[in-house]
C-alpha cells in the first residue's frame, strides 16, 4: 500500500526538502503540493491524499484554517 501525501508549505525550498525526504520511502508518494493553505484545499479535493503535511503559518489561509477544511472534506480519516 502507498501512502499519498500532500505538502502545504509556502517555502518552496521546504516542500522540495521534505519531498527529498520522503522520496526515499518505497510506500509514499508525494501526490501534490501547495503553497497556501487555500491552495492545500485545492489540491485536497483533486487529489485525495491520505495524509496531508501542513504548515501553520502561512500567509492568507493559514495551516489551522486549511487543516479544518481537510477535516471537513474527509470526516473520516484520521487526524
Amino acid at each position: 500500500m502507498t501512502i499519498r501525501v500532500l505538502l502545504a508549505d509556502d517555502e518552496a525550498l521546504v516542500r522540495a526538502g521534505v519531498q527529498l525526504v520522503l522520496r526515499h520511502a518505497q510506500d509514499i508518494e508525494v501526490v501534490a503540493e501547495a503553497g497556501d493553505g487555500a491552495e492545500a484545499v485545492q489540491q485536497a479535493q483533486a487529489h485525495r491524499p491520505d495524509v496531508a503535511l501542513v504548515d501553520v503559518r502561512m500567509p492568507g489561509t493559514d495551516g489551522i484554517a486549511a487543516a479544518a477544511e481537510l477535516a471537513e472534506l474527509a470526516p473520516r480519516s484520521p487526524c
